[in-house]
């Protein structure tokens, strides 16, 4: 989709449904990534100033490119975080792509978590709401939950918010939490950070309004490109 298209899904969209108040970008791949992201955005801001603009990131380039947001009048943004120990986040992590340099494994994931938490400290600088976002993949990363939430504390985080795991690709024979271990796991990251619960796994194009069914509520598919640089 083009900016120019995006544009006009959005000008779709609010003439449907004049209640809505946000947009925002969670792709296609790593949206800072993606030069058409920040031409949607200018796009967008200069026919809907009003609007809230918001944005998901893995945060690899989020530091560099905060203030940029902030300019486009991005309001919040939206971090995957899904682990602090890199032995773990290369288990989830296959690779990344920073300054045109293909990194795997420990290096990869080292790098990545060291970005994500320099991009969050630049873009609460810049005054933006932050909230992390979490995959929780029970056999990986569950212990490492509120440990996230707890340092997403430490670093001005506003909002947490865990997402289950949907087995598929490079995790189709991994297990999706069960109810207990999401409540669980919410309940001892909401010591740290408030949790957010309202979200569907929906798919990136999805509009409505939290609460009530759409047409384009549908299941998001995590597909390995997502845990990608």
């Amino acid at each position: 989709m083009s900016p120019e298209e995006a544009l006009e899904r959005l000008d779709k969209a609010l003439k449907e449904n004049q209640n809505l108040k946000v947009v925002g970008i969670a792709g296609p791949g790593e949206s800072l990534a993606n030069d058409s992201t920040f031409k949607t955005l200018k796009l967008i801001d200069e026919k809907y100033p009003d609007l809230l603009k918001c944005l998901s990131t893995n945060g690899l380039l989020l530091k560099e490119k905060a203030n940029e947001l902030a300019d486009l009048g991005v309001k919040t943004v939206t971090v995957t975080v899904n682990a602090l120990d890199e032995k773990i986040a290369e288990k989830i992590y296959s690779w990344i792509n920073f300054d045109k340099q293909i990194l795997k494994g420990q290096d990869a994931a080292r790098k990545l978590i060291d970005k994500q938490w320099e991009g969050i400290l630049e873009a609460k600088r810049a005054g933006m709401l932050v909230k992390l976002n979490s995959v929780l993949i029970p056999e990986i990363n569950l212990n490492e939950i509120e440990k996230i939430a707890l340092k997403g504390k430490d670093y001005g985080a506003d909002l947490m918010n865990l997402i289950p795991l949907i087995p598929l690709n490079m995790f189709k024979d991994l297990r999706p939490p069960t109810c207990e271990e999401i409540s669980l796991a919410r309940e001892k990251a909401g010591k740290h950070l408030p949790q957010f619960k309202l979200c569907k796994q929906c798919r990136a194009d999805a509009v409505g309004i939290p609460g009530q069914e759409s047409d384009h509520h549908k299941e998001r598919r995590f597909d390995s490109e997502y845990f990608h640089g």
